[in-house]
């Protein structure tokens, strides 16, 4: 079981990321994929949930209308599509699989940095 996080860089404010996560060795077709991102000096924090078939997406207050998730389940593939970024953002993301929203994950990727800085 694999989920590889990718994409994460140094950008400027207002700028634009896309970050994706690639899965193999499980159903991915069949999990909650999550963005969970863990700033400095604070704790892990799960950002956006998205469910299945893709028909069902949450966001935390501080990430709607600036972060979309998607998945791609031919290609196994979740991404973040981050824009108007800000310095707050500054933070390693990661993906995750959940059998259901509240559930704990089952499986979780190393993290990819993204720095918000001038």
């Amino acid at each position: 079981v694999q989920l590889q996080a990718s994409g994460g860089g140094l950008i400027q404010p207002g700028g634009s990321l896309r970050l994706s996560c690639a899965a193999s060795g499980f159903a991915f077709i069949s999990y909650w994929m999550v963005w969970v991102r863990q700033a400095p000096g604070r704790e892990l924090e799960e950002i956006s949930q998205l469910s299945p078939a893709g028909n069902y997406i949450n966001y935390v207050d501080f990430v709607k209308g600036r972060f979309t998730i998607s998945r791609d389940n031919a290609k196994n593939t979740l991404y973040l599509q981050m824009t108007s970024l800000r310095s707050e953002d500054t933070a390693v993301y990661y993906c995750g699989a959940k059998s259901t929203p509240s559930s704990r994950h089952d499986y979780f990727s190393q993290g990819t940095l993204v720095t918000v800085s001038s």
